[in-house]
């Protein structure tokens, strides 16, 4: 095999409306795409990074700019978990190398990986945090959803609140919370039983990273699932006795091979496995869409807080996610003469 060439661009996505979490608004999405060609066929990669431990576009780019040679010396997957660390910058290269290979071989990604062919999961659909009346609405609205994700904040009255307004509005839908790391040990009881009041299924990341062993002898009926603090495949062990379930998500792990790792010893340990997704195109969802197809609860709504996606796009439906081949993973996939 001879070189690759890589190529890294780098966009600006807007939102369709402002999105808040514990502690952050956005208004837009910086992301990386990165394409590796051997002159024949390419593979792409988007990534938008980890932006709660500090990654940017320009990190990213620098990362992927200072290991060039060692990544146009055609690495394989295994290797490139040892030329990048987890993040964005690998996530981006790796998803790329799948695709390339893809339309190298002719055979779709989720062959090469091994898996059954793909099937739509049901995913859920997030309200970003507001008052409980707006977030209401917005549960109204997403008729189509099945499974809803509240967006916490940590004001605990509050918080219950908006999950009492949410629950009145939907009564049929399945509910999980998300506190992104916006809550204190002395708060979770009190959240807790709201939670178990008004049927809510998980709840996610409600501690700050770094404050999990307060988690040890929680008695919570109710799933609590790691985010933050599970980043990469040398995370997952450590879930065991805080968490019962692991947000994969792969700008975090570095990509769908550290991905499927995770999954795989996160069954072996008796986890629960959910995959989720920064902000970021149909491109970016292709991937974590073949990820989920091992896992047990899916949250890749991304392209839906955007105000244009990237065509072709991943299709909703009956609360359910799509991605085709033609998003990503294309085994016809080839550079144009």
């Amino acid at each position: 095999m001879g070189r690759l060439t890589l190529d890294i661009a780098s966009e600006t996505l807007r939102l369709a409306q402002p999105f808040r979490i514990a502690g952050h608004v956005f208004d837009t999405s910086d992301i990386i795409v990165v394409t590796l060609s051997d002159g024949r066929a390419r593979g792409r990669g988007e990534a938008s990074g980890v932006f709660f431990l500090g990654e940017t576009v320009d990190g990213m780019r620098g990362q992927l700019e200072a290991a060039r040679a060692a990544l146009e010396a055609w690495p394989t997957r295994e290797a490139l978990r040892f030329i990048l660390p987890p993040g964005g910058a690998r996530n981006a290269i790796d998803c790329a190398l799948w695709e390339l290979e893809a339309a190298l071989t002719g055979q779709p990604v989720w062959r090469l990986a091994g898996l059954d062919p793909p099937r739509p999961l049901r995913t859920t659909f997030t309200l970003g945090a507001d008052s409980p009346e707006v977030m209401a609405r917005g549960a109204a609205d997403y008729a189509q959803a099945r499974s809803i994700k509240i967006k916490l904040t940590g004001d605990l009255p509050l918080d219950q609140a908006r999950v009492r307004a949410i629950r009145s509005a939907r009564p049929d839908a399945w509910l999980g919370v998300d506190g992104n790391q916006g809550f204190v040990r002395a708060d979770l009881d009190g959240l807790i039983e709201t939670l178990v009041e008004q049927r809510v299924s998980l709840l996610e990341q409600p501690l700050a990273r770094g404050h999990e062993p307060e988690l040890e002898g929680v008695a919570s009926p109710i799933p609590i699932a790691a985010d933050e603090s599970c980043v990469s495949l040398a995370d997952v062990a450590a879930a065991i006795g805080r968490f019962q379930v692991i947000n994969i998500k792969l700008d975090k792990c570095g990509g769908l091979t550290e991905g499927l790792l995770m999954a795989a010893k996160a069954r072996r340990l008796g986890l629960g496995v959910m995959v989720g997704t920064m902000v970021g195109t149909s491109l970016a969802t292709g991937p974590g869409f073949v990820l989920g197809q091992v896992c047990d609860l899916v949250d890749l709504d991304g392209p839906t807080f955007l105000a244009k996606d990237r065509p072709p796009g991943v299709v909703y439906s009956d609360g359910a996610v799509w991605a085709g081949e033609d998003v990503w993973g294309d085994p016809a996939s080839a550079v144009a003469a």
